[in-house]
């Protein structure tokens, strides 16, 4: 669910960075993840808001991979299904 404050104009930031924001409630970040963000990007912490977008990367392929784990074991459900219900 994305955070209507997401969207606003924030401060003096530039349209640029305002972007960033939104594509990262469009990535699925979470609220604090973006706040976060915002805070690097006010204060010109920008190295720090590099390692923070990867860990947020990492958060997302983590859940990925996860996901892809469900629908594999599904898969085999699936065929294990489909191979008892030919007998």
């Amino acid at each position: 669910m994305q955070d209507k404050n997401t969207r606003r104009k924030v401060g003096n930031m530039n349209e640029q960075w305002e972007n960033l924001l939104i594509g990262l409630a469009d990535a699925g970040c979470t609220g604090e993840d973006i706040k976060r963000a915002e805070r690097f990007i006010k204060t010109g912490s920008f190295e720090e808001l590099n390692k923070h977008l990867r860990r947020c990367r990492a958060a997302l392929l983590d859940d990925m991979h996860k996901s892809q784990k469900r629908v594999d074991r599904m898969d085999y459900l699936i065929r294990r299904a489909e191979k008892i219900s030919a007998k």
